[in-house]
This record gives structure tokens, C-alpha cells and sequence, in this order.
């Protein structure tokens, strides 16, 4: 084997820069991110539904002016119609936001007459105000609210749509996904997208370290389904229930099939701060050179 191409091998996705995520109430905790992440790192920020936009904005200013890149999410459900939607997306564009996350929500029932991430691409706005790069949820283990069976076809169906809208705009669209805890859903779903031509960059969501029982908590009531088996045997063992989890055989193992044609799409890793974003930006920075 080529001994460069061994120490590109060896390297991986550690090379490219991961992102994070941080709701406003806990961004007040952090006195500045450049302290606790390198320069131009993506920074998702989670809209709860009781959520003031004027904080999820004031959030997004502080990130810019602390040298990071803000990513908003911006929950269809919660939003109340679609002049809410424009006023929203032109407020992130007067700060200098130009990216974001769209999602359904987790809502049962919306709050207006919105009801998908689809529908608000096809609004036109974030063209309109400037937007460069818009992703959207990846569900590789199904999503239990669209997902009624035990197949993927709703969540497939959905990307298939927004892979679709990407060739029509000059916006990049992208992929983020739920966090797993096992890859072996997560490549089966990838060599489905590529089977069904959708070509997007998929940045694969992982928890950052935190407690076992968090953990656990957090990957039911996100609808984790396969991989949390996965979890669940490690909590058996009583001597491991008491050590933090650390994702670190995940990443690894991330690394090795972004080298293979089969998993082309892979961008990055996404970290899901389930301990606490401190723990799990030390955590990354010692995987990532950025």
C-alpha cells in the first residue's frame, strides 16, 4: 500500500472540521465559544417550540462575532404561517446568517398551515434573502411520526424530493442526521440513498460524551430504533454503566468508510452535546484537526 495514501487513510474525516449544536438558554452558559471551539466552526442551534425568535437571532449574532458559523434550525410546526416563515429567514439574513436547518418538528399538530421542511424550500424565501447552504433531517433508522411501517419509504420518499429541489437552486443542500449509536443502520441507509441517486453530503450525527442513562434517555425519546440495542447491552454491564459514553470506536469507524466509493456521500460528523457542549467540544477537538 502507498504510504501516503496509508496516512490519508489514517486520518480520514478527522482532517475536516465537525460541527456542533447548542440551544440558546445553554449558549448563555458559555462566556465565549472561541474559546472552547476552533475558528469557523458550524454551531446548530435548536428552535424549541418555546423558543423567542429574538433569541435564537441574538444567539446566531453573538456565534458570528465569537468567530463561528450559526446554523438555525427552523421547525416548520411551530411556525405560524408563512409570513412568519419570511420574517423569520429575512431577520437570520439582517444578523448574517446564511445557513440553516429545516425540520417538520417535533409537534404533532402545527401551529399554522405548515407542515414539512418541503414546504418551506418551496417558498422561494431563503433564494430571496440570500441563503447559501440549507440542510435537512436524515432519519437513517426512520422517523416513528412519518415512517408507519417498518420500511423507510415516507423518509425516502421526502429526501428523494429535496434531492430534486437541490438541482434547481444554487443553494447547497445537505443532509444531517438523527444520532446513532450503532453504523450499521446508518451504511445500509447510505447505499439506499445512492441506489436511488440521491447525491446529497450527509453529515452523520453522533452523541457527544455523556452518561450511559442520558444517553439512553435521549435516544428513546428521539425514536432511536436498531442501534439502541447497542446501548442497551453495554448498560447490562454494570462496571460500563458507570463510565461516561464516548463515541470514539463510532468515529473511527465513520473514518474508515468515508475512503469507500460505496459511502461517497459522507461529509462530516455532527455532534449532539448530550453531556454538556464543553465535554463535547474537548472531546472533538482531540479527533479533529481543523
Amino acid at each position: 500500500m502507498d504510504i501516503n495514501r496509508f496516512k490519508e487513510v489514517q486520518i480520514g474525516l478527522f482532517n475536516k472540521k465537525f460541527s456542533i449544536e447548542v440551544m440558546p438558554k445553554t449558549a448563555q452558559k458559555v462566556t465565549d465559544f472561541s474559546e472552547i471551539l476552533p475558528s469557523k466552526t458550524l454551531v446548530y442551534i435548536a428552535h424549541l417550540e418555546d423558543t423567542n425568535i429574538s433569541d435564537m437571532k441574538h444567539t446566531c449574532k453573538r456565534l458570528i462575532d465569537e468567530d463561528m458559523i450559526p446554523m438555525p434550525h427552523i421547525p416548520a410546526r411551530i411556525l405560524k404561517s408563512f409570513s412568519e416563515l419570511e420574517e423569520w429567514v429575512a431577520q437570520y439574513a439582517d444578523v448574517g446568517v446564511k445557513r440553516c436547518l429545516l425540520l417538520a418538528g417535533n409537534n404533532k399538530t402545527p401551529k399554522g398551515s405548515l407542515n414539512s421542511s418541503i414546504q418551506l424550500l418551496e417558498t422561494g424565501f431563503f433564494e430571496k434573502y440570500g441563503f447559501e447552504y440549507i440542510n435537512v433531517a436524515g432519519h437513517p433508522e426512520g422517523n416513528p411520526d412519518i415512517d408507519k411501517s417498518s420500511n423507510l419509504n415516507e423518509t425516502l420518499n421526502a429526501l428523494m424530493i429535496k434531492n430534486e429541489y437541490s438541482k434547481t437552486t444554487n443553494i447547497k443542500i445537505g443532509i444531517t442526521t438523527q444520532f446513532c449509536f450503532d453504523l450499521e443502520p446508518v451504511k445500509n441507509w447510505l447505499i439506499t440513498l445512492q441506489d436511488k441517486n440521491i447525491n446529497l453530503p450527509v453529515n452523520i450525527g453522533i452523541a457527544g460524551p455523556t452518561k450511559l442513562q442520558t444517553l439512553i434517555k435521549y435516544a428513546l425519546i428521539c425514536g432511536v430504533g436498531p442501534s439502541i440495542s447497542v446501548i442497551k447491552k453495554r448498560a447490562k454491564d454494570i462496571t460500563k454503566l458507570l463510565l461516561p459514553f464516548e463515541p470514539t470506536d463510532l468515529i473511527k469507524e465513520i473514518n474508515e468508510i468515508s475512503f469507500s466509493a460505496r459511502f461517497k456521500n459522507v461529509s462530516s460528523v455532527h455532534f449532539f452535546p448530550l453531556g454538556g457542549i464543553e465535554a463535547s467540544a474537548l472531546f472533538a477537538q482531540n479527533f479533529y484537526k481543523v
